[in-house]
């Protein structure tokens, strides 16, 4: 484990210049992740918006047949507000934020999407959602239980549906490099990041067939993050969907990634070893435990520090032997 940075982020969730820790045995991303830290540093920072938070677990549910679902899919709406009681009755910080219905024969799959506070809310959700069918079973006795979750959650795997509705916190950043920034510290130019970014990311991606996705790696930065941070690794699967996005703006290089499924906390399993909270108080993280900042800036820097990583990576492959002369300078001589 190293500290990268400083890594210059602003926007409404933090406004701050922050020293990031990443846990990997892959020795290159240190190098190459800072190096997308300093150039945009040297570009004024990484503008990052938290634009959604949400947490699933999906019920599977059973009915006689497809009325009886639809029956019961109606009437469930007309009683949200019970649903929205009984999901508070299970934790303090837990509240639905939405739900979602999708019906299969005569098979019922509802998502339940709560806030979870400063916690990634893995067990807060599964807790909500485990009263909500026993709920549920009492109202409807009609139906069936077939499984606390139908994977239409869908848990640390990848999905269609985590990068429409997303899972966790929906984060975008964005930072505008010159010309002469990406030439002095990138050792290449706007147009050849955007030209690969459409040919590989884009088309390269689309081929392979990817689900709701196109970048180089979002899921190495994120799990030196979630290991350094105390997250539950697996998240990365959800994680490594997400987009770069990259345009030439008058010799200035317009670069944003768009990160739907960011699943970070600051309390709960996992957070209370010493490093962990030493790296949570280095990352200002456990300033105030009731309002959901904490998490929601944690999850900020995790992105900002995808796309210190992806900017390097992307850069680097522009010029013909770079990435592999790098993986040897630094691996092969140990």
């Amino acid at each position: 484990m190293r500290s990268i940075g400083p890594v210059r982020i602003t926007g409404p969730v933090i406004d701050d210049d922050v020293m990031v820790p990443l846990a990997t045995y892959e020795s290159p991303l240190w190098p190459s992740t800072n190096r997308g830290a300093r150039v945009t540093s040297h570009a004024g920072g990484i503008n990052t918006v938290v634009t959604d938070e949400r947490m699933s677990r999906s019920i599977l549910l059973e009915a006689k047949n497809a009325e009886a679902s639809l029956a019961f899919t109606n009437e469930l709406e007309r009683r949200r507000s019970e649903l929205e009681a009984v999901v508070a009755g299970t934790s303090r910080f837990g509240r639905l934020r939405g739900y979602h219905v999708e019906l299969t024969a005569n098979l019922i799959f509802l998502r339940l999407e709560l806030c979870t506070g400063d916690a990634a809310g893995h067990n807060m959700v599964t807790l909500a959602a485990d009263r909500v069918m026993i709920w549920i079973l009492e109202q409807w006795p009609d139906l069936a239980y077939v499984s606390i979750s139908g994977n239409f959650c869908t848990d640390k795997k990848v999905s269609a549906v985590n990068g429409i509705l997303g899972r966790g916190k929906h984060v975008i950043c964005e930072s505008n490099i010159s010309t002469d920034l990406c030439a002095r510290f990138l050792k290449t130019t706007p147009d050849r990041l955007v030209d690969l970014n459409i040919k590989k990311n884009l088309i390269g991606t689309a081929l392979a067939g990817g689900v709701r996705s196109a970048n180089a790696h979002f899921a190495n930065m994120l799990l030196a993050f979630y290991l350094a941070t105390g997250q539950d690794a697996a998240n990365i699967i959800e994680g490594s969907q997400g987009f770069v996005h990259a345009e030439n703006r008058d010799d200035v290089l317009y670069f944003a990634v768009t990160i739907p499924n960011v699943i970070v906390g600051t309390v709960g399993v996992g957070k209370d070893s010493d490093v962990v909270q030493a790296n949570l108080e280095q990352l200002g993280c456990l300033v105030d435990r009731e309002t959901g900042a904490n998490a929601r800036r944690l999850a900020a820097i995790a992105a900002a520090t995808v796309l210190c990583g992806e900017l390097s990576l992307l850069a680097a492959q522009t010029n013909p032997g770079e990435l592999m002369k790098a993986h040897c300078d630094i691996e092969r001589a140990k």
